[in-house]
């Protein structure tokens, strides 16, 4: 049974009263924008009180419960079960009404502001505040109470009375000698609040629970660390010095949460991230003495300990795991996360050795790489690494069950002769992301144990084979062509395979250069992978593949392969080919070529499997100048229609000799994009600052965007994302070799969560992103995305087809350099920005 009535600021601090604000509640969090948002408030309050005196202002809710301790005498003594945010910030800012009328007007208001509403006087030390702040908070609120010099710190606590010292200063009026007045009496008798009492025996986390959905939300690490100490009544106060306040130091509220899911992770790899708090609870619960709840939170605190070595590996002593843990970490993949703390605290339990958990790391890399080599989708892979802990053999050495468990089933781990062939024939650039296959040739580099290190940061991948081949580069490449080979298709299969692929710190000068230019740059590098380029006398098809070859061989001997009951054969991902083309939208149409480039394989055995076995949408598979093959058959032995007819009437264009139209074609890249190789990218760094640290990604972007597309494309591009800023956007970077730029519309924080029409790349592309958008509203309303789409393709040579609403489509930055489309493309990122906004944007409800 709880009781509730209006109350005030007065009636709640006047009296010998102290409220507590338990323990294991989050510290003060208060920000500028919620202080502001309260002062102006009261003043609009303390205007309105002179014409009509008994004026209020509600500002929501204070839950109270009866403290457990056995009080002194005369002091009713109560817990903060939720609402401390606010009552901590009000009496604040009586503080600083209280120096501020004390050194302005009379000495006098410092005791009778202090012994009204902030301390009890004449009773002992322990009761002689009336609030009692969380202990985190502690030192900085007595600093303000006390006026000692340290008032006003760099703390929450002190940059709140920082706030309201200057908002006092900025109001006092010299020609009103009562203005300050009125603010202090709005606060203290015009702030109108609903006090909730509960009483002895309730339940008083439940009702904290429920009322949990307002001001700064609670996160699931804050509730889960409430319900653990007001299951401690006893203990709490030592078990959260010893235990929890070091654990809270080591990591982040985002990382406690972190933390807590592993813990159930271990235990059901079905359990969500959004379900801890429910989840661990229900665990608890089973749980009845102060002891068993202290021996947990015990447990956390030690494996708290170990993810803040998972997190920061640096911290790791030694250097075999060390090492291990810098890769993976630099791998960028949380969902191995589970695996690594449980190969840790097995270590820490002392069934496992470093030298062990390091090798199950290796494995655990080598799985990674292999995947990506092989051009391996990325969709299954939190499944395969979340289960691998409940599902390994626990009896082996840890590394061999690691290694057991990812050789078996269809998991890809791929064998020596599936990473040889993949190496010549996969498009390796489309694969994973960007950042993961940079790394994979960075790791190359330095198996090479070069005495002098290149810095990976400038360098950036290159083709050498350009992506866009001159006059000489085709010339180059035709030597290599037998008399039935086409060349679009030949350069397809070979531009963005890992043998054509180097690092470079000469990008931008290197580009479409001719081989004699290339090498003559690559000899002058540091970079081992380089000089090996350079001593070739050309670079064609034989040069790309032993190339390949070679570097298929040190992959096999740097990550070690699958177990032997793995099949030690090379497979062709015909499951990719099946999902693009399952996945490949009506309207639009891919050629066998493209699909053998996706795959590693030839157009012809690409024909030959899709005649003998039947796959979706076979009939949008054409040659490469968009017309039927004359071997075309269907599955369906009695169907004898033309597919032209089929796919005119799915929306593909046709000209008079029968040719589709080439806008309509999903490339290698689109196909990609399809078949889950290439994941969604995603933006990696914090806004753009207008000064001072991390300015050198917006830097590097701009250096690469002249470099690669000259002066005028800078520039045009340049005063788009001006113009963007400009409309209220923000800039995100990428961290890869070559740097994007994310135009943000919302940040992360939104209640909508974040969202962006469109990606920047210096190599020239403005990419749209309906593949994003179609998850973030209101844009999941394919209404919308048909509109941007619509709009985008009013710009002179932009030609997005419909069927390319679900992908990453875009078009080259050159159209900006045109001062009309520049304009109408502002407009339509215009539109799209109020699209984006909506008024929940600047509502905060304060607590």
């Amino acid at each position: 049974m709880v009781a509730a009535r209006e109350t005030t600021l007065q009636e709640l601090l006047e009296g010998s009263k102290q409220y507590q604000v338990p323990l294991y509640q989050r510290t003060y969090s208060w920000t500028k924008s919620q202080l502001a948002r309260l002062w102006d408030d009261i003043l609009k309050l303390a205007e309105d009180r002179v014409d009509e005196a008994n004026a209020t202002h509600f500002i929501g809710s204070l839950v109270l419960a009866p403290s457990p301790t056995i009080s002194p005498a005369g002091v009713a003594e109560y817990l903060v079960v939720d609402g401390q945010q606010r009552l901590t910030t009000l009496t604040i800012l009586l503080c600083a009404i209280r120096d501020h009328r004390a050194q302005h007007e009379d000495p006098m208001h410092r005791d009778r502001l202090n012994q009204q509403y902030l301390v009890n006087p004449w009773k002992p030390e322990p009761q002689r505040l009336k609030l009692v702040p969380t202990q985190a908070d502690r030192a900085a609120y007595l600093a303000c109470l006390d006026s000692t010099p340290e008032a006003g710190g760099a703390d929450p606590v002190g940059a709140a009375y920082r706030f309201f010292v200057a908002q006092l200063a900025a109001a006092d009026d010299p020609d009103d000698p009562l203005d300050i007045e009125r603010i202090e009496n709005a606060v203290i008798s015009g702030l109108a609040l609903v006090s909730v009492t509960a009483q002895a025996g309730d339940n008083v986390h439940r009702i904290f629970e429920s009322l949990n959905n307002t001001g700064l939300k609670l996160t699931q690490a804050d509730l889960l660390r409430n319900y653990l100490f007001m299951r401690l009544p006893t203990r709490g106060e030592t078990v959260y010095q010893s235990l929890w306040l070091p654990l809270q130091k080591r990591l982040t509220s985002e990382q406690l949460e972190l933390l807590f899911w592993l813990d159930l992770v271990h235990r059901d790899q079905r359990v969500k991230q959004t379900d801890v708090y429910s989840a661990q609870q229900t665990r608890l619960n089973r749980l009845h003495s102060e002891e068993e709840i202290e021996a947990e939170v015990k447990r956390f605190s030690r494996l708290g300990a170990l993810l803040r070595v998972i997190l920061h590996p640096a911290e790791e002593k030694d250097p075999g795991v060390r090492r291990r843990l810098a890769r993976l970490s630099a791998w960028g993949t949380t969902t191995v996360y589970p695996l690594l703390l449980h190969l840790l605290d097995r270590r820490d339990q002392g069934s496992a050795t470093s030298e062990q958990v390091a090798s199950a790391m290796l494995y655990v890399e080598s799985f990674f790489v292999r995947r990506l080599l092989t051009g391996r989708p990325t969709n299954n892979l939190n499944r395969i690494l979340l289960a691998v802990v409940t599902e390994m053999d626990q009896d082996p050495p840890v590394d061999q069950a690691v290694r057991s468990y990812l050789s078996i089933g269809r998991k890809y781990y791929s064998n020596d002769a599936s990473v040889r062939a993949a190496v010549r024939s996969i498009p390796y650039y489309l694969n994973g992301r960007a950042h993961q296959r940079k790394l994979i040739l960075q790791w190359l580099e330095e198996s090479y144990g070069s005495k002098e290190p290149v810095t990976p940061d400038s360098l950036t991948i290159e083709h050498v084979l350009p992506q866009s081949p001159t006059t000489e580069w085709r010339q180059m490449l035709a030597a290599d062509l037998g008399p039935d080979e086409n060349f679009r298709e030949a350069h397809e299969a070979l531009v963005h395979t890992l043998g054509n692929l180097t690092l470079t710190g000469y990008n931008s000068e290197l580009s479409n250069s001719s081989f004699p230019v290339k090498r003559l740059q690559l000899d002058k590098s540091g970079v081992r992978l380089n000089q090996e380029i350079a001593a070739r006398e050309r670079w064609g098809r034989p040069e790309i593949h032993a190339r390949a070859d070679d570097l298929a061989e040190r992959i096999v001997a740097i990550w070690p392969g699958p177990n032997e009951q793995a099949a030690d054969s090379p497979e062709v991902p015909w499951d990719v080919m099946a999902k693009a083309l399952a996945e490949l939208p009506a309207g639009s149409w891919t050629t066998y070529g493209d699909l053998a480039a996706l795959i590693g394989s030839h157009p012809v055995p690409v024909g030959a499997r899709l005649a003998n076995h039947p796959v979706p949408n076979a009939h949008r598979v054409l040659q490469v100048e968009g017309t039927v093959s004359p071997s075309f058959r269907w599955s369906d032995p009695d169907r004898t229609d033309d597919p032209r007819d089929l796919l005119r009437a799915e929306g593909v264009k046709f000209d008079e000799y029968g040719r589709a139209d080439q806008a309509q074609r999903m490339g290698t890249e689109d196909l990609a994009q399809l078949a889950g190789v290439t994941p969604e990218d995603v933006p990696e760094r914090l806004p753009r600052p207008r000064s001072g640290e991390d300015v050198d990604y917006a830097e590097r972007f701009i250096e690469q965007l002249t470099a690669l597309q000259g002066p005028a494309v800078a520039t045009a591009t340049h005063v788009v994302l001006d113009a963007w800023t400009t409309m209220g956007g923000t800039l995100l970077y990428g961290i890869g070799g070559e740097t994007s730029c994310f135009l943000m519309a919302r940040p992360r924080r939104h209640e909508l969560g974040d969202i962006w029409p469109a990606a920047i790349y210096p190599s020239g592309k403005f990419e749209v992103v309906f593949q994003h958008l179609s998850t973030r509203t209101p844009f999941d309303d394919v209404t919308l995305r048909e509109e941007l789409r619509q709009r985008l393709n009013q710009l002179p040579g932009v030609d997005i087809a419909p069927a390319k609403i679900a992908l990453r489509p875009g078009f080259p930055l050159t159209v900006l350099a045109d001062a009309d489309a520049r304009e109408a493309l502002l407009d339509h990122l215009r539109w799209f920005y109020d699209q984006a906004r909506t008024p929940a944007e600047d509502s905060l409800a304060m607590d």
